[in-house]
């Protein structure tokens, strides 16, 4: 997707900006606050290391991200990675049902936290940040689990649900950024961009 950068209310002109994922979520996000972008998803190793908590692991991949993108002088890159947190431990994409059963599983009728990395760059100024989200699910029975998973909305979401989908019928509340738990933490990219000299929308 390549469009000429946006214009904003009082008349001022971003800069390129370039999405560094192929996130439909993020994209969506996005247009959503009226911008128009180029979407360059960034080809990392988002593998994760030995000891790393989920908060510093996000923070990380979104770093390496917005620096894998190669973008001409003065375009702003947006980068970031989504993970769920039960405990510490990282739930990340189901790979096949039995996967996207047992997150259910884990998240089911208890609290969790989504973090969310963004880093936004300028050149070789770089800003980051981590969001995190409470999301308390409800219990889900067999049933419930069968029947999500045959949507087959969890098998490309961190944790195994969408919010914004069908998955938004096991959410009993969310404490702290919803569009965080979709994938980008609208209110935080706006701040960055803002602490880099750059107005969005």
């Amino acid at each position: 997707m390549v469009a000429d950068p946006a214009g904003t209310a009082a008349g001022h002109v971003s800069p390129p900006i370039v999405l560094a994922s192929g996130s439909p979520r993020r994209r969506e996000l996005l247009e959503q606050l009226g911008l128009r972008f180029e979407v360059r998803p960034a080809d990392i190793d988002e593998s994760v290391r030995d000891g790393e908590p989920p908060v510093e692991y996000v923070a990380r991949l979104s770093r390496e991200k917005a620096a894998a993108v190669a973008v001409p002088d003065g375009t702003l890159v947006i980068a970031a990675d989504t993970t769920v947190d039960v405990d510490g431990q990282i739930l990340g994409k189901p790979a096949d049902e039995a996967e996207a059963r047992a997150m259910l599983a884990a998240v089911s009728g208890r609290r969790h936290h989504v973090h969310t990395g963004v880093t936004l760059r300028v050149g070789h100024e770089c800003r980051t940040a981590v969001v995190s989200t409470a999301v308390d699910v409800v219990p889900i029975d067999e049933a419930t689990a069968t029947w999500y998973v045959a949507t087959g909305e969890p098998f490309d979401k961190a944790g195994g649900y969408a919010i914004q989908g069908a998955g938004g019928a096991l959410i009993a509340g969310v404490e702290g950024s919803v569009s965080n738990v979709i994938g980008l933490p609208l209110t935080t990219v706006i701040a960055l961009a803002r602490d880099l000299g750059v107005a969005l929308p």
